[in-house]
């Protein structure tokens, strides 16, 4: 059984393997939504091939449902933030888009989070996009060897601070969390630096770490659907994130198809299989 110490849930190494499980139909169906993520496409459409891609894998989603959210994707556009609701409306020329999704499997979660252009992107546009992945590769990378969770934070903050060839805000009223048997759980997993060390970290726990970034001001408004997160300048945003696991023998990321070998080689990180 799981158990919680304290309010935080530590896993055992066969629930991280569902959890793995969960995470391997979840970067397939990426994959594949990000793939047919093209001009004319509608964020419906997308919202659509995701659900029928993790249905045929045998997985539900985390987000249909989720305190009345009425799509199994995320897929928010230019200036909206995250939890953008798919619709009707057709993608176009230069837009960002960030496709956030989550599936189960017997019970336990996994979430990830992409960021893809569309057309002429604007450099400044695919910039933010790479400066956010970046980011959270260190974040990730940070988790290989921190004490405490809020070296994640530190981690990312430093990362963008000193990589941002423009100016980038983190947004801190959204934050990475713990994942497990709920989608959402103990402990929130900060983007930025705090005064807060955070609890420890310790094998068995599993966070899903997600920076967003934003070209102008940190300053956002919910619109009157409840769920859209907007920036008020009307500023572009980008939002990347994966599920990874702390066992014994390391980390893994859970919702990449390879563990996270490749994008933890930059910072001379190797992933561990689990067990």
């Amino acid at each position: 059984m799981a158990w919680r110490s304290p309010n935080i849930e530590v896993k055992t190494p066969m629930q991280l393997r569902l959890m793995r499980d969960a995470g391997l139909i979840l970067a397939s169906a990426l994959d594949t939504v990000t793939a047919g993520a093209k001009l004319g496409v509608t964020t419906a459409e997308l919202n659509e091939l995701f659900a029928e891609q993790i249905t045929e894998a045998g997985a539900t989603s985390n987000f249909l449902g989720y305190h009345g959210f009425p799509a199994s994707i995320c897929a928010s556009v230019n200036e909206q933030v995250v939890h953008g609701i798919p619709d009707d409306r057709p993608l176009q020329d230069g837009d960002i888009v960030s496709i956030d999704g989550g599936t189960i499997i017997e019970g336990w979660h996994a979430d990830s989070a992409r960021t893809v252009l569309l057309g002429e992107t604007d450099p400044v546009d695919a910039e933010l996009s790479r400066v956010t992945e970046a980011a959270m590769w260190c974040g990730i990378a940070a988790m290989a060897t921190a004490s405490r969770v809020g070296e994640i934070g530190d981690a990312i903050d430093d990362y963008v601070s000193a990589h941002s060839g423009t100016s980038f805000g983190i947004i801190e009223d959204f934050t990475g969390h713990g994942i497990g048997s709920a989608m959402h759980m103990a402990p929130d997993v900060l983007n930025y630096r705090s005064r807060s060390r955070g609890p420890k970290l310790q094998p068995g726990m599993a966070l899903a770490i997600e920076p967003l970034l934003v070209r102008g001001s940190i300053a956002t408004t919910t619109l009157d659907d409840g769920w859209t997160v907007v920036t008020q300048d009307k500023k572009r945003a980008a939002h990347w994130e994966h599920s990874v696991a702390l066992h014994a023998d390391g980390i893994w990321v859970l919702t990449a198809a390879d563990g996270g070998t490749a994008g933890l080689a930059p910072f001379g990180v190797t992933p561990t299989p689990l067990g």
